[in-house]
C-alpha cells in the first residue's frame, strides 16, 4: 500500500471541477442490467470499485465500452447469460451488494456465501437486504449457503426501513421498478447518489415520485428502456476541496456542481466561522477566512457537528470537518450517529499535536487552534479518515507521511494530481 510523503505549509488556491460521484456510479452500471437496451453514462470516474463492477459484468456477457478519458461508459447487457455468472460477489465492495435485484429479476435465482461481512466501520448486515427482496415476493432459503429467486417478476410492495439505509433503498427501488404494481418505500434513504438513481431509472421508463425525499412511491413497469444520463459532481471531493482551502488560507473555486445540496454543507462549515458562496453551479470559498469555532447560544452545551443518514450531514464527511476544526480556535463535537467503530482513527491525528478527546465509540471533542506539527502516521482503511489525515499534511509546515494511504484511489481519481493543481507539495512513494 502505497504512502504520501507531504511537505505542508503551503496556501492551496485554484479552480477544481470535480468527479463524478463513484456512490451515484455504482448503482447506475448494477441498474443497467434491468434492461437490454444500451445505456449511456457520463462523467464516470476511473476508480476500483467501478473497475471490479464492470469486470463482472463483461464476465457475464455485458458489452462494455469505457472511453476513461472522455468519463463516459456505454453498457449492453442484451449477452449476458446465467450460464456464465459464478455467483462470485466481490467482498468488501458497495456494489456486490447492489447486484441482488438486479440479477434476480434477470436471472431469477441466486447463491450467497452465508458469511458475516463488514469493514473497518463495523459489520454491514445483509438482514436488511433480504427482508426487502422477501417484501417483494423473493424466495430466501437459509442453509450453508443462501439461496434467493423469484417467480416470473418482482411483486409490488409497501415497506417502512427501520433503517434508512442508502443501499437498502436503491435494491428496493431497483426491485420494484419492474414489479407487477405500485410499490411504497417509507423512511428512504435520500442521498444525492439516491436521487441520482432515481433520476436516471426515470428516463429508463419508470415513475419513481417523491425523489429526494423519505417516502418514495414507485410504478413498476413491463420493460425499461436504454439512456443516457449524466453523473452528478461528487459532493464528497468538492467539501474536501473547500475544507483544505479553509485550512489553508486559500481561495478555492469549484466548477459544475449542483448547488442545491450546498445548504448542508455551509451550515457545518459556519459553526467553524467559515463562509461558502455560491453562484450557478460555482462554489467559491474566499481565502484568509478566520476560522474559529462559534458559540453556541444555549449556555454551557458545546456546539456540535451531528452525522447522520441526509439530510443530516453526512458521516463520510465527518473526518474532514475534525481536521478543519483542529485549526480552529474553540471546542467542538463532533457526533457519529452511523458507525460503531467510526472515530478510532483520532489517535492518528493527535500524533500531530491536535488534542482530540474520545467521549465514546460515536462522540469527539475537538479543542481546536491548538499548535501543530507534522507527523508521520498510519492511515486506517476507511477512505475519508486518510484523506483527512492527508489535510492535517497538507496544513502543517514540514514533512509529514501518511503511511498506507493508497485507499484514497479507491474513492478520489487523480486525487495528488488535483492537489498538485492547489499548490500542494505531495507525492506518492
Amino acid at each position: 500500500m502505497a504512502d504520501l510523503v507531504i511537505q505542508g505549509g503551503n496556501k492551496l488556491s485554484g479552480t477544481i471541477i470535480p468527479s463524478g460521484n463513484k456512490n451515484s456510479v455504482l448503482p447506475m452500471i448494477c441498474a443497467s442490467l434491468l434492461t437490454d437496451d444500451p445505456v449511456t453514462i457520463k462523467n464516470v470516474p476511473d476508480l476500483i470499485d467501478v473497475q471490479k463492477l464492470v469486470k463482472i459484468l463483461r464476465a457475464i456477457g455485458a458489452r462494455i465500452k469505457w472511453d476513461k478519458e472522455l468519463q463516459i461508459i456505454r453498457i449492453d447487457n442484451s449477452s449476458v447469460k446465467l450460464k456464465t455468472f459464478d455467483q462470485n460477489f466481490p467482498v468488501g465492495m458497495r456494489g456486490s451488494i447492489l447486484l441482488f435485484a438486479p440479477l434476480l429479476h434477470r436471472f431469477k435465482k441466486i447463491i450467497l456465501k452465508n458469511e458475516i461481512g463488514g469493514c473497518s466501520l463495523g459489520i454491514r448486515e445483509i438482514d436488511p437486504h433480504l427482508k426487502i427482496l422477501r417484501s417483494l415476493g423473493a424466495l430466501v432459503e437459509n442453509g450453508k449457503n443462501i439461496g434467493i429467486k423469484i417467480v416470473s417478476r418482482f411483486k409490488a410492495a409497501s415497506v417502512w426501513l427501520d433503517y434508512a439505509s442508502v443501499t437498502t433503498t436503491e435494491n428496493f427501488i431497483m426491485g420494484a421498478v419492474l414489479a407487477e404494481g405500485k410499490s411504497v418505500v417509507n423512511n428512504a434513504a435520500s442521498e444525492p447518489h439516491v436521487q441520482d438513481l432515481c433520476h436516471f431509472l426515470n428516463q429508463m421508463g419508470t415513475k419513481i415520485r417523491g425523489v429526494g425525499t423519505s417516502h418514495l412511491e414507485i410504478d413498476g413497469v413491463k420493460k425499461l428502456r436504454g439512456t443516457t444520463f449524466k453523473v452528478s459532481a461528487d459532493h464528497h471531493e468538492y467539501v474536501t476541496m473547500l475544507a483544505l482551502g479553509a485550512m489553508t488560507n486559500g481561495e478555492v473555486v469549484i466548477k459544475n456542481v449542483n448547488t442545491k445540496h450546498l445548504p448542508c454543507f455551509q451550515t457545518a462549515f459556519q459553526k467553524l466561522g467559515v463562509k461558502i458562496e455560491a453562484a450557478g453551479t460555482q462554489i467559491v470559498i474566499r481565502g484568509n477566512q478566520k476560522i474559529k469555532v462559534q458559540k453556541a447560544f444555549t449556555p454551557n452545551m458545546l456546539p456540535k457537528i451531528e452525522a447522520a443518514p441526509w439530510p443530516y450531514f453526512p458521516v463520510d464527511l465527518l473526518p474532514l470537518m475534525i481536521a478543519l476544526a483542529t485549526k480552529a480556535p474553540g471546542q467542538i463535537m463532533f457526533w457519529n450517529k452511523v458507525y460503531e467503530a467510526g472515530l478510532f482513527w483520532i489517535q492518528e491525528v493527535n500524533k500531530f499535536g491536535a488534542q482530540i478527546v474520545m467521549c465514546d465509540p460515536h462522540r469527539v471533542i475537538v479543542f481546536g487552534g491548538k499548535p501543530l506539527k507534522p507527523a508521520i502516521v498510519n492511515a486506517p482503511d476507511i477512505i475519508r479518515p486518510t484523506v483527512a489525515l492527508v489535510m492535517m499534511g497538507l496544513s502543517i509546515k514540514g514533512k509529514s507521511i501518511i503511511k498506507n494511504a493508497g485507499r484514497i484511489k479507491r474513492a478520489h481519481p487523480n486525487f495528488v494530481e488535483k492537489m498538485k493543481s492547489l499548490g500542494a507539495n505531495i507525492r506518492w512513494n
